[in-house]
Protein backbone atom coordinates (compact mmCIF):
# COMPACT_ATOMS: atom_id res chain seq x y z
CA UNK A 1 0.00 0.00 0.00
CA UNK A 2 1.25 3.74 -1.01
CA UNK A 3 1.05 6.84 1.06
CA UNK A 4 -2.49 7.44 -0.66
CA UNK A 5 -3.47 4.31 1.20
CA UNK A 6 -3.90 2.58 -2.39
CA UNK A 7 -2.74 -0.79 -3.26
CA UNK A 8 0.24 -0.64 -5.53
CA UNK A 9 -1.47 -3.55 -8.12
CA UNK A 10 -4.55 -0.98 -8.94
CA UNK A 11 -2.47 1.07 -11.00
CA UNK A 12 -1.63 -1.58 -13.29
CA UNK A 13 -3.50 -2.24 -16.51
CA UNK A 14 -3.71 -6.12 -15.77
CA UNK A 15 -5.59 -5.79 -12.66
CA UNK A 16 -8.51 -3.77 -14.11
CA UNK A 17 -11.87 -4.99 -13.76
CA UNK A 18 -13.00 -4.59 -17.63
CA UNK A 19 -14.51 -7.76 -18.14
CA UNK A 20 -17.61 -6.78 -20.17
CA UNK A 21 -16.48 -9.35 -22.65
CA UNK A 22 -17.03 -12.14 -20.32
CA UNK A 23 -20.49 -10.94 -18.95
CA UNK A 24 -19.21 -9.57 -15.35
CA UNK A 25 -20.35 -6.47 -14.20
CA UNK A 26 -18.30 -3.82 -13.13
CA UNK A 27 -19.39 -2.74 -9.55
CA UNK A 28 -18.00 0.19 -7.64
CA UNK A 29 -18.64 0.66 -3.57
CA UNK A 30 -18.14 3.70 -2.37
CA UNK A 31 -18.14 4.60 1.64
CA UNK A 32 -17.63 7.31 3.05
CA UNK A 33 -14.63 7.41 5.55
CA UNK A 34 -15.73 7.65 9.27
CA UNK A 35 -18.57 10.10 7.64
CA UNK A 36 -20.38 11.77 10.81
CA UNK A 37 -17.54 12.45 12.67
CA UNK A 38 -15.95 13.75 9.60
CA UNK A 39 -18.79 16.39 8.71
CA UNK A 40 -18.31 17.68 12.08
CA UNK A 41 -14.52 17.63 11.88
CA UNK A 42 -14.91 19.60 8.31
CA UNK A 43 -17.34 21.93 9.30
CA UNK A 44 -15.92 23.10 12.91
CA UNK A 45 -11.84 23.25 12.26
CA UNK A 46 -11.48 23.32 15.94
CA UNK A 47 -12.45 19.56 15.99
CA UNK A 48 -9.81 18.54 13.46
CA UNK A 49 -7.36 15.78 14.84
CA UNK A 50 -9.01 15.08 17.74
CA UNK A 51 -11.22 11.96 19.01
CA UNK A 52 -15.03 13.04 17.95
CA UNK A 53 -18.19 11.00 18.82
CA UNK A 54 -21.40 12.08 17.34
CA UNK A 55 -24.34 11.51 19.87
CA UNK A 56 -25.68 11.66 23.18
CA UNK A 57 -23.11 12.22 26.12
CA UNK A 58 -25.65 11.61 28.69
CA UNK A 59 -25.80 8.35 31.02
CA UNK A 60 -28.38 6.87 28.21
CA UNK A 61 -26.29 8.63 25.24
CA UNK A 62 -25.05 6.03 22.26
CA UNK A 63 -22.05 6.93 19.72
CA UNK A 64 -23.56 7.00 16.33
CA UNK A 65 -20.31 7.61 14.90
CA UNK A 66 -16.46 8.37 15.82
CA UNK A 67 -13.74 9.68 13.80
CA UNK A 68 -10.86 7.54 13.18
CA UNK A 69 -9.15 9.46 15.95
CA UNK A 70 -11.70 8.02 19.08
CA UNK A 71 -11.41 4.74 17.13
CA UNK A 72 -7.62 4.33 17.79
CA UNK A 73 -9.13 4.38 21.40
CA UNK A 74 -11.81 1.60 20.75
CA UNK A 75 -14.74 3.84 20.68
CA UNK A 76 -17.08 2.44 17.79
CA UNK A 77 -20.67 3.11 16.84
CA UNK A 78 -23.48 2.26 18.52
CA UNK A 79 -21.30 1.84 21.75
CA UNK A 80 -22.89 3.71 25.05
CA UNK A 81 -21.53 6.88 25.55
CA UNK A 82 -20.59 6.38 28.82
CA UNK A 83 -18.53 3.35 28.23
CA UNK A 84 -17.16 5.12 25.11
CA UNK A 85 -16.13 8.12 27.93
CA UNK A 86 -14.15 5.69 29.76
CA UNK A 87 -12.02 4.43 26.91
CA UNK A 88 -11.11 7.65 25.62
CA UNK A 89 -11.23 11.08 28.51
CA UNK A 90 -10.31 13.02 26.10
CA UNK A 91 -13.65 12.46 23.67
CA UNK A 92 -15.40 15.33 22.18
CA UNK A 93 -19.04 14.43 21.86
CA UNK A 94 -21.05 16.50 19.15
CA UNK A 95 -24.80 16.63 18.54
CA UNK A 96 -26.57 15.05 15.81
CA UNK A 97 -26.73 16.98 12.51
CA UNK A 98 -28.49 15.26 10.33
CA UNK A 99 -29.82 18.57 7.47
CA UNK A 100 -25.86 19.02 7.57
CA UNK A 101 -25.32 14.95 6.71
CA UNK A 102 -27.92 14.72 4.31
CA UNK A 103 -26.75 17.79 2.53
CA UNK A 104 -23.29 16.56 1.72
CA UNK A 105 -24.82 12.87 0.56
CA UNK A 106 -27.04 14.68 -2.12
CA UNK A 107 -23.53 16.10 -3.19
CA UNK A 108 -22.14 13.09 -3.22
CA UNK A 109 -25.04 11.24 -5.03
CA UNK A 110 -24.90 13.54 -7.62
CA UNK A 111 -21.28 13.11 -8.13
CA UNK A 112 -22.37 9.30 -8.45
CA UNK A 113 -24.91 10.11 -11.52
CA UNK A 114 -22.38 11.81 -13.57
CA UNK A 115 -21.03 8.33 -13.88
CA UNK A 116 -23.98 5.89 -13.89
CA UNK A 117 -27.99 6.15 -13.55
CA UNK A 118 -27.68 2.91 -11.20
CA UNK A 119 -26.97 4.09 -8.10
CA UNK A 120 -27.99 1.95 -4.83
CA UNK A 121 -27.65 3.56 -1.48
CA UNK A 122 -27.37 2.10 1.45
CA UNK A 123 -27.41 4.60 3.83
CA UNK A 124 -26.03 8.56 4.19
CA UNK A 125 -22.44 7.59 3.34
CA UNK A 126 -22.18 4.44 1.44
CA UNK A 127 -23.79 3.19 -1.98
CA UNK A 128 -22.98 0.41 -4.49
CA UNK A 129 -22.39 2.00 -8.41
CA UNK A 130 -23.10 -0.33 -12.16
CA UNK A 131 -20.86 1.28 -13.82
CA UNK A 132 -20.18 -1.60 -16.50
CA UNK A 133 -21.59 1.05 -18.86
CA UNK A 134 -18.81 3.70 -19.42
CA UNK A 135 -20.87 6.96 -19.85
CA UNK A 136 -18.22 9.45 -19.32
CA UNK A 137 -15.46 7.04 -21.55
CA UNK A 138 -13.03 6.66 -18.45
CA UNK A 139 -11.58 3.79 -20.01
CA UNK A 140 -12.14 1.77 -16.88
CA UNK A 141 -13.61 0.82 -13.66
CA UNK A 142 -10.22 2.34 -11.25
CA UNK A 143 -10.34 4.94 -13.22
CA UNK A 144 -13.93 5.61 -13.27
CA UNK A 145 -13.43 4.71 -8.91
CA UNK A 146 -10.71 7.69 -8.67
CA UNK A 147 -12.58 10.06 -10.76
CA UNK A 148 -15.28 9.82 -8.14
CA UNK A 149 -12.87 9.82 -4.54
CA UNK A 150 -11.28 12.87 -6.43
CA UNK A 151 -14.34 14.88 -6.73
CA UNK A 152 -16.09 13.78 -3.55
CA UNK A 153 -12.83 15.11 -1.92
CA UNK A 154 -12.66 18.46 -4.06
CA UNK A 155 -16.38 19.42 -3.76
CA UNK A 156 -17.00 18.47 -0.42
CA UNK A 157 -14.08 18.22 1.23
CA UNK A 158 -14.68 14.96 2.42
CA UNK A 159 -12.60 10.97 1.70
CA UNK A 160 -14.23 8.42 0.71
CA UNK A 161 -13.03 4.80 0.01
CA UNK A 162 -13.64 2.88 -2.53
CA UNK A 163 -13.69 -1.44 -3.44
CA UNK A 164 -13.90 -2.07 -7.63
CA UNK A 165 -14.80 -5.78 -8.29
CA UNK A 166 -16.90 -7.73 -10.38
CA UNK A 167 -20.14 -8.39 -8.32
CA UNK A 168 -21.23 -6.24 -4.85
CA UNK A 169 -20.09 -9.28 -2.19
CA UNK A 170 -16.55 -7.91 -3.60
CA UNK A 171 -16.91 -4.87 -3.75
CA UNK A 172 -17.95 -4.07 -0.39
CA UNK A 173 -14.96 -6.17 1.00
CA UNK A 174 -12.87 -4.35 -0.99
CA UNK A 175 -13.75 -0.65 -0.05
CA UNK A 176 -13.11 -1.66 3.44
CA UNK A 177 -9.74 -3.03 2.53
CA UNK A 178 -7.69 -0.04 2.90
CA UNK A 179 -9.71 2.51 4.88
CA UNK A 180 -9.48 5.34 5.22
CA UNK A 181 -9.24 6.81 2.11
CA UNK A 182 -8.04 3.98 -0.22
CA UNK A 183 -9.10 1.99 -2.85
CA UNK A 184 -8.64 -1.63 -3.30
CA UNK A 185 -9.55 -3.55 -6.75
CA UNK A 186 -10.30 -7.12 -6.66
CA UNK A 187 -10.45 -8.51 -10.55
CA UNK A 188 -11.66 -11.15 -11.94
CA UNK A 189 -10.02 -14.71 -11.13
CA UNK A 190 -8.74 -13.12 -7.70
CA UNK A 191 -12.46 -13.27 -6.01
CA UNK A 192 -12.63 -16.55 -4.56
CA UNK A 193 -9.07 -16.68 -3.60
CA UNK A 194 -9.37 -13.14 -1.85
CA UNK A 195 -12.16 -14.40 0.18
CA UNK A 196 -11.01 -17.35 1.07
CA UNK A 197 -7.94 -15.86 2.95
CA UNK A 198 -9.97 -13.72 5.15
CA UNK A 199 -11.09 -14.33 8.50
CA UNK A 200 -15.41 -15.23 8.74
CA UNK A 201 -16.15 -11.96 10.60
CA UNK A 202 -15.42 -9.83 7.36
CA UNK A 203 -18.31 -12.35 6.11
CA UNK A 204 -21.51 -9.96 6.03
CA UNK A 205 -23.94 -11.02 7.94
CA UNK A 206 -21.43 -12.76 10.59
CA UNK A 207 -21.30 -10.85 13.87
CA UNK A 208 -19.75 -11.89 17.16
CA UNK A 209 -22.46 -14.55 18.00
CA UNK A 210 -22.41 -16.22 14.46
CA UNK A 211 -18.68 -15.90 14.31
CA UNK A 212 -18.41 -17.73 18.42
CA UNK A 213 -20.94 -20.70 16.09
CA UNK A 214 -18.41 -21.04 13.29
CA UNK A 215 -15.26 -20.99 15.33
CA UNK A 216 -16.73 -23.81 17.15
CA UNK A 217 -17.37 -25.73 14.20
CA UNK A 218 -13.72 -24.98 13.19
CA UNK A 219 -14.59 -22.54 10.30
CA UNK A 220 -11.68 -19.88 10.91
CA UNK A 221 -11.69 -18.79 7.52
CA UNK A 222 -12.94 -18.53 4.29
CA UNK A 223 -11.04 -21.15 3.31
CA UNK A 224 -12.51 -23.12 5.82
CA UNK A 225 -16.46 -22.27 5.04
CA UNK A 226 -15.21 -22.88 1.40
CA UNK A 227 -14.26 -26.49 1.82
CA UNK A 228 -17.04 -27.64 3.46
CA UNK A 229 -20.53 -28.58 0.96
CA UNK A 230 -23.96 -26.91 0.95
CA UNK A 231 -25.48 -29.71 2.63
CA UNK A 232 -23.06 -29.72 6.15
CA UNK A 233 -23.41 -25.55 5.60
CA UNK A 234 -27.56 -26.11 5.66
CA UNK A 235 -27.27 -28.74 8.17
CA UNK A 236 -25.45 -25.87 10.44
CA UNK A 237 -26.57 -22.73 9.76
CA UNK A 238 -30.22 -23.61 7.59
CA UNK A 239 -30.80 -20.98 4.92
CA UNK A 240 -28.48 -18.79 5.50
CA UNK A 241 -25.99 -21.61 4.45
CA UNK A 242 -26.86 -21.48 1.29
CA UNK A 243 -25.21 -17.83 1.30
CA UNK A 244 -22.22 -18.88 3.11
CA UNK A 245 -21.27 -21.64 0.18
CA UNK A 246 -21.89 -18.75 -2.15
CA UNK A 247 -19.93 -15.88 -0.62
CA UNK A 248 -16.98 -18.19 0.23
CA UNK A 249 -16.56 -18.49 -3.51
CA UNK A 250 -16.66 -15.21 -4.61
CA UNK A 251 -20.19 -15.62 -6.14
CA UNK A 252 -22.70 -12.80 -5.90
CA UNK A 253 -25.60 -12.39 -8.88
CA UNK A 254 -27.61 -9.05 -7.17
CA UNK A 255 -27.48 -6.36 -9.78
CA UNK A 256 -27.34 -3.16 -8.52
CA UNK A 257 -30.81 -1.73 -8.06
CA UNK A 258 -31.33 2.15 -7.88
CA UNK A 259 -35.13 2.07 -6.61
CA UNK A 260 -34.61 -0.43 -3.99
CA UNK A 261 -37.22 -0.49 -1.26
CA UNK A 262 -36.71 -0.72 2.51
CA UNK A 263 -39.52 -2.40 4.42
CA UNK A 264 -38.66 -1.95 7.51
CA UNK A 265 -35.79 0.20 9.77
CA UNK A 266 -34.84 -1.59 13.57
CA UNK A 267 -32.49 -2.83 15.77
CA UNK A 268 -32.13 -5.28 17.99
CA UNK A 269 -29.70 -6.11 21.05
CA UNK A 270 -28.91 -9.57 22.44
CA UNK A 271 -27.65 -9.67 26.07
CA UNK A 272 -24.48 -11.03 27.23
CA UNK A 273 -27.08 -11.82 30.16
CA UNK A 274 -30.87 -13.17 30.28
CA UNK A 275 -32.77 -10.07 32.00
CA UNK A 276 -36.08 -10.68 33.69
CA UNK A 277 -35.80 -7.18 36.04
CA UNK A 278 -38.55 -4.16 34.38
CA UNK A 279 -35.76 -1.10 35.34
CA UNK A 280 -32.88 -3.09 32.96
CA UNK A 281 -35.36 -3.67 30.41
CA UNK A 282 -36.48 0.09 30.15
CA UNK A 283 -33.10 1.22 30.30
CA UNK A 284 -32.27 -1.22 27.13
CA UNK A 285 -35.59 0.01 25.39
CA UNK A 286 -34.12 3.43 25.55
CA UNK A 287 -30.89 2.97 24.30
CA UNK A 288 -32.04 0.63 21.04
CA UNK A 289 -34.63 3.82 20.63
CA UNK A 290 -31.38 6.30 20.47
CA UNK A 291 -30.32 4.04 17.93
CA UNK A 292 -33.13 3.08 15.87
CA UNK A 293 -33.97 6.68 15.24
CA UNK A 294 -30.47 7.44 14.58
CA UNK A 295 -31.06 4.90 11.76
CA UNK A 296 -34.40 6.23 11.02
CA UNK A 297 -33.19 9.97 10.40
CA UNK A 298 -30.19 8.34 8.39
CA UNK A 299 -32.85 6.79 6.09
CA UNK A 300 -35.36 9.87 6.06
CA UNK A 301 -37.90 7.34 6.60
CA UNK A 302 -41.32 7.78 8.17
CA UNK A 303 -43.26 4.46 9.66
CA UNK A 304 -46.98 3.89 10.99
CA UNK A 305 -45.81 0.32 12.84
CA UNK A 306 -44.36 0.25 15.81
CA UNK A 307 -43.14 -3.52 16.57
CA UNK A 308 -41.49 -4.94 19.99
CA UNK A 309 -39.15 -7.98 19.83
CA UNK A 310 -38.54 -10.34 22.28
CA UNK A 311 -36.43 -13.56 22.56
CA UNK A 312 -36.81 -15.68 25.52
CA UNK A 313 -33.98 -17.40 27.39
CA UNK A 314 -35.51 -20.37 25.67
CA UNK A 315 -35.40 -19.13 22.04
CA UNK A 316 -38.97 -18.69 21.61
CA UNK A 317 -40.13 -15.48 20.20
CA UNK A 318 -42.25 -13.05 20.93
CA UNK A 319 -43.25 -9.66 18.60
CA UNK A 320 -45.80 -7.20 19.60
CA UNK A 321 -46.88 -4.50 17.58
CA UNK A 322 -49.08 -1.34 17.18
CA UNK A 323 -50.14 0.92 14.51
CA UNK A 324 -51.25 4.57 14.27
CA UNK A 325 -53.48 6.43 11.97
CA UNK A 326 -50.58 9.26 11.93
CA UNK A 327 -47.15 8.82 10.64
CA UNK A 328 -44.11 8.65 13.04
CA UNK A 329 -42.23 11.76 12.77
CA UNK A 330 -40.28 12.65 16.06
CA UNK A 331 -38.28 10.42 18.38
CA UNK A 332 -40.57 10.91 21.09
CA UNK A 333 -43.56 9.57 19.51
CA UNK A 334 -41.43 6.56 18.70
CA UNK A 335 -40.00 6.18 22.11
CA UNK A 336 -43.32 6.38 23.70
CA UNK A 337 -44.77 3.55 21.11
CA UNK A 338 -41.87 0.87 22.16
CA UNK A 339 -42.41 1.93 25.98
CA UNK A 340 -45.95 1.47 25.82
CA UNK A 341 -45.55 -2.01 24.31
CA UNK A 342 -42.82 -3.02 26.09
CA UNK A 343 -45.15 -2.03 29.58
CA UNK A 344 -47.53 -4.38 28.48
CA UNK A 345 -44.83 -7.18 28.57
CA UNK A 346 -44.04 -6.64 31.78
CA UNK A 347 -43.66 -8.82 34.72
CA UNK A 348 -42.30 -11.27 32.11
CA UNK A 349 -42.93 -14.97 32.41
CA UNK A 350 -39.33 -15.46 32.16
CA UNK A 351 -36.11 -14.08 31.05
CA UNK A 352 -35.14 -12.61 28.09
CA UNK A 353 -32.28 -12.80 25.67
CA UNK A 354 -32.72 -10.49 22.98
CA UNK A 355 -34.82 -7.18 22.49
CA UNK A 356 -35.40 -5.01 19.58
CA UNK A 357 -37.65 -2.58 18.34
CA UNK A 358 -39.00 -1.79 14.60
CA UNK A 359 -40.37 0.60 12.35
CA UNK A 360 -42.25 -0.29 9.51
CA UNK A 361 -45.05 0.28 7.17
CA UNK A 362 -43.10 3.28 5.97
CA UNK A 363 -43.48 6.14 3.64
CA UNK A 364 -41.17 8.82 2.28
CA UNK A 365 -42.39 12.01 1.58
CA UNK A 366 -40.44 14.93 -0.97
CA UNK A 367 -39.70 14.35 -4.70
CA UNK A 368 -39.01 10.92 -6.17
CA UNK A 369 -35.04 10.36 -4.95
CA UNK A 370 -36.51 10.81 -1.50
CA UNK A 371 -38.97 8.46 -2.03
CA UNK A 372 -36.21 5.39 -2.93
CA UNK A 373 -34.75 3.44 -0.02
CA UNK A 374 -31.27 3.46 1.12
CA UNK A 375 -31.19 -0.64 0.56
CA UNK A 376 -30.47 -1.71 4.06
CA UNK A 377 -33.38 -3.83 4.73
CA UNK A 378 -34.68 -6.07 7.96
CA UNK A 379 -32.80 -5.79 11.26
CA UNK A 380 -29.39 -4.76 12.36
CA UNK A 381 -27.93 -6.53 15.29
CA UNK A 382 -26.60 -3.34 17.04
CA UNK A 383 -24.47 -4.99 19.66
Amino acid sequence: MDETGEQNREGDPKGEVDSEADGLRKIVHVDMDAFFASVEQRDNPELRGKPVAVGGSSGRGVVAAASYEARQFGVRSAMPSITAKRLCPDLVFVKSRFDAYREASQQIREIFRFYTPLVEPLSLDEAYLDITEDLQGMGSATATAQAIRKRIREETDLTASAGVSYNKFLAKLASDQNKPDGICVIRPGEGEAFVQSLPVRRFHGIGPKAEEKCKRLGLETGADIAAKDRAWLRQHFGSFGDYLFRAARGVDLRPVRSNRLRKSVGGERTFSEDIHEADPLRETLERIVDIVWERIERAQAKGKTVTLKLKYNDFTLHTRAQSVSQLVEDKDTFARLGRELLEEEIPLPRPIRLMGLTLSNLERDGDEESRRRDGKTGQLALF
